[in-house]
C-alpha cells in the first residue's frame, strides 16, 4: 500500500475539528473547549475514508449533554447441523460455572455468559430436515415449499433497519461458506440452508464470503482507495488527536489504529488471492466460487478464514460503523472439511455421528470462534465496561442432533450483558416450561427491547421470553 503525500491528504482532507494555537492539554478550560468542538460522532477523516474513534476519556465520542452512552450491538454466529450433546452443557453460574467439552473455550468469559437449553422454533418442526430447519432460525416465520421463496424477516434485519440512521452500515451480513442452489429432497429450496439472514419474506440477505470485500464495504474503500493504507489516509489527524488527549488515550489510540493496521495486512494478502482468483475465472469461464480454496480467492485456511471475519466484526462494532452482524461460519448441509483437526469427514457427513469424538472437536472449534470475538471485544475498553459488556453475541445451530435431525430444540449460547440489560452467567434451562414459554421468537423481542426495538409480535410470539 502506498502512502498519500501530506499536500494530497491536506487537500482531499475535511478536518472537523479547528485546533487554536495556544491550546494546552493541561489547561483545564482548553479541555472543555475540546471537548464542546467535537462533533457529535468524532472522525477522523482522510481520503473517501471516515474512520470512527473508538470510546475515549478525553473525547465525548457518542456525542451526548451529559455522560456518553455507549451504543448495544447485537451479533449471531450460526453453526449448521447440531452439537455433540454428551459435551454442551454447563452447571452452577458466574465466574465458577462449569462447562462441558464443547464448551471449554469459553472459560474466559464465563462470567458474561448465558448457556440457553430447550428453546425451539416450531415452524421448524416436523416440516422436514435440513433448510425447512434453517431459513427461518432467526425469523421463526413458516416457510414455503417450491419454487417460490417465502418466509419472513429476520431479527437482525428487523434491527439493521431500526439502526439504518444511526450507522454507516446497516448491518454486515458474513459468511465462511459459499452459500448452495438448488432444492432438498423435501422440495425446500438450499437457499434456506445457506442464508440466516432475511431481508423480507422472499429476499435473502446476500452473503459476503471474501474478507478483503467485507473490510471494504466496512470502510468504503472503492476503486483506486483500496490501494491506499485507511491510516495512511487519516494519519495526520491521528497524531494531531495523539497530541491532545490523555495519556490513557493516547494508549487507546495506538492500540485502536495497530488493531486495525494488523486487520488490513491480512485483508490485503487476501484481496490480492482472491485478484488471482478472478483472473483464472476470466480465462476459464469457470465461476471463483465453484472452485476449491484457494483457488477461489478464500483464505486456504478455514481458521485463518473465521479469524478474519470476526477480527472484521469487532472493528464495525468497536468504531460504531455497524451495530449489527451476522456470521455463518458453516451453512446447512455443510461440506466444510477440518484437516487441522484430524477429522476425515466433510461437516455434515460428521454430525451424522454427532456423539462422536471427531464431532466433540468441531464443536469444540467453532465455539472456539464465538470465545475469540467475545474475548476481543471485551479487550476494547468502552465506558465503565468494555465492548463486550454493551452487546449480546449470540451463537446456536438449526438442531440439537445431527444424526436426529432433532430440531424440538436448539443449542444456544450468548455472551454479553448489553450495557447491564442483560443479566449474565447463567444456565437457563426451559426444556419443561411449556412450548408456549420457549419460544426461539420471545428470545428476540427481549434482545430487540433492550436494543430500544419494541414491537409487539414477531414470528411466533408475542410474549417476552420469561427469567431473562
Amino acid at each position: 500500500m502506498r502512502a498519500v503525500s501530506t499536500r494530497t491528504f491536506n487537500r482531499r482532507s475535511h478536518r472537523l475539528v479547528e485546533w487554536t494555537a495556544n491550546m494546552k492539554t493541561s489547561d483545564k478550560k482548553a479541555g472543555e473547549l475540546w471537548r464542546h468542538r467535537m462533533s457529535r460522532r468524532t472522525l477522523l477523516r482522510g481520503a473517501g475514508v471516515a474512520l470512527t474513534l473508538p470510546w475515549m476519556e478525553s473525547v465525548n465520542v457518542f456525542g451526548t449533554t451529559g455522560p456518553a452512552e455507549a451504543p448495544r450491538r447485537f451479533a449471531t454466529l450460526f453453526m449448521g447441523c447440531g452439537v455433540n450433546y454428551h459435551h454442551w452443557w454447563a452447571k452452577g453460574g458466574g465466574a465458577t460455572m462449569e462447562l462441558g467439552r464443547s464448551l471449554e473455550p469459553l472459560a474466559n468469559v464465563r462470567s458474561k455468559l448465558n448457556v440457553i437449553n430447550g428453546l425451539f422454533n416450531k415452524s421448524a418442526v416436523g416440516v422436514g430436515i435440513h433448510p425447512g430447519q434453517t431459513g427461518n432460525i432467526l425469523s421463526g416465520a413458516a416457510l414455503q415449499k417450491g419454487a417460490v421463496l417465502s418466509g419472513g424477516i429476520s431479527m437482525d434485519q428487523a434491527l439493521a433497519n431500526h439502526f439504518a440512521s444511526q450507522t454507516l452500515q446497516p448491518s454486515m451480513v458474513l459468511g465462511c461458506e459459499e452459500p448452495t442452489t438448488g432444492y432438498h429432497e423435501t422440495n425446500f429450496s438450499l437457499a434456506y440452508s445457506s442464508h440466516i439472514s432475511w431481508q423480507s419474506s422472499t429476499s435473502p440477505v446476500p452473503l459476503e464470503i471474501y474478507p478483503s470485500l467485507a473490510f471494504d464495504a466496512l470502510f468504503n474503500n472503492r476503486g483506486n482507495l483500496r490501494n491506499i493504507s485507511v491510516l495512511d489516509r487519516i494519519m495526520d489527524q491521528a497524531k494531531d488527536l495523539s497530541r491532545r488527549v490523555s495519556a490513557t488515550d493516547k494508549s487507546k489510540l495506538d492500540e485502536y489504529l495497530t488493531s486495525v493496521r494488523e486487520v488490513e495486512k491480512d485483508v490485503e494478502r487476501m484481496r490480492s488471492t482472491r485478484s488471482r482468483a478472478e483472473e483464472q475465472s476470466r480465462k476459464t469461464g469457470k465461476p471463483a466460487l465453484s472452485m476449491k480454496r484457494p483457488e477461489n480467492g478464500l483464505p486456504e485456511d478455514l481458521r485463518e478464514h473465521m479469524k478474519l471475519m470476526c477480527d472484521i466484526i469487532a472493528l464495525g462494532f468497536q468504531t460504531d460503523k455497524t451495530r449489527v452482524a451476522t456470521l455463518l461460519l458453516c451453512r446447512d448441509l455443510s461440506g466444510l472439511y477440518y484437516p487441522f483437526l484430524n477429522v476425515r469427514s466433510a461437516h455434515h457427513g460428521a454430525s451424522h455421528s454427532d456423539t462422536s469424538e471427531d464431532y466433540h472437536r468441531i464443536c469444540h472449534f467453532y465455539v472456539s470462534q464465538l470465545a475469540y470475538l467475545a474475548e476481543k471485544l471485551d479487550s476494547m475498553p468502552e465506558g465503565e465496561g468494555t465492548v463486550l459488556d454493551n452487546s449480546c453475541l449470540m451463537f446456536l445451530s438449526n438442531m440439537w442432533s445431527g444424526s436426529r435431525h432433532d430440531s424440538t430444540r436448539v443449542p444456544l449460547l450468548q455472551v454479553g450483558g448489553l450495557s447491564g440489560s442483560l443479566r449474565t452467567g447463567r444456565v437457563l434451562d426451559y426444556t419443561d416450561a411449556g412450548d408456549d414459554n420457549r419460544k426461539l421468537c420471545s428470545l428476540y423481542l427481549s434482545i430487540m427491547d433492550r436494543m430500544g426495538l419494541e414491537m409487539d409480535s414477531f414470528g411466533d410470539a408475542s410474549q417476552r421470553l420469561q427469567h431473562l
